[in-house]
């Protein structure tokens, strides 16, 4: 049974006092579902000691462990800070710092090196998708951005959509399942049986409490990489909550 995980990416937002939502959210991380929130690297150590219940994690690393790279962390001082897991291959680091699928598989081995388990994202454009070249990118992406030592306690992947984050838009549950099956499918092709269906499949893009109990009623939906309604427990406590009811 793969265990559901409602992961809230706060991107470039919050400050200290913003800490006081983990708080609010301890009630709905007593339920089945793990309950991650990814702050700004400025916050991992403060939350990491303020979290409870909640899992801390970061939203990138540099695939080096210490060096001359002015202004970036390393995955073991993330680690030493409290995170436990790393976003990586966002479409907004793959968009506006051109991080391509390989430096995403590189970053994957030095998060796991240094104990942190990845959600590695994967998603098209609009213009991808209104060309039907979807399931060609998702599957480019899986093969250049997953390392071979893939298993299931050390990756979870996250479909979003491009076109879908932060727009308000939403895939059809028939096109989010279309995806997340290619996905299941892609995995248990590639690491086998075992391991590719115990990977957790998380869907993100415009995910909010009227719409996460549709989402996570679709095949191999096991929990949402969540933006926005992240950022306050108010909007992402009702998300967490329905995940709990499946």
């Amino acid at each position: 049974m793969r265990r559901k995980l409602a992961a809230g990416n706060w991107k470039m937002n919050g400050v200290q006092s913003t800490l006081s939502e983990l708080d609010a959210l301890q009630d709905a991380a007593k339920g089945d579902a793990e309950v991650l929130i990814c702050p700004p690297a400025t916050l991992i150590f403060s939350a990491s000691k303020r979290a409870g219940l909640v899992a801390i994690g970061a939203q990138d690393c540099h695939s080096a462990e210490s060096g001359a790279h002015t202004g970036d962390l390393s995955a073991a001082m993330l680690r030493d800070a409290g995170a436990t897991y790393v976003i990586l291959g966002h479409s907004e680091r793959r968009a506006d710092h051109g991080e391509s699928d390989a430096l995403v598989a590189y970053k994957t081995l030095a998060a796991w090196g240094a104990g942190l388990k990845a959600i590695v994202c994967v998603g098209e454009t609009l213009e991808e998708r209104e060309a039907g070249k979807t399931l060609d990118v998702i599957g480019r992406q899986l093969a250049g951005s997953l390392p071979d030592d893939s298993t299931a306690a050390n990756l979870v992947v996250a479909y979003e959509p491009v076109w879908a984050i932060g727009t308000g838009k939403v895939p059809s549950t028939s096109q989010i399942g279309e995806v997340h099956g290619f996905i299941r499918s892609s995995l248990i092709s590639r690491f086998g049986n075992e391991i590719g269906s115990a990977v957790r499949l998380l869907y993100g893009g415009s995910v909010k409490g009227s719409n996460a109990d549709e989402i996570f009623a679709v095949d191999n939906v096991d929990g949402a990489l969540v933006g926005g309604a992240s950022l306050t427990a108010g909007d992402f406590v009702p998300i967490v909550d329905a995940l709990n009811a499946r």
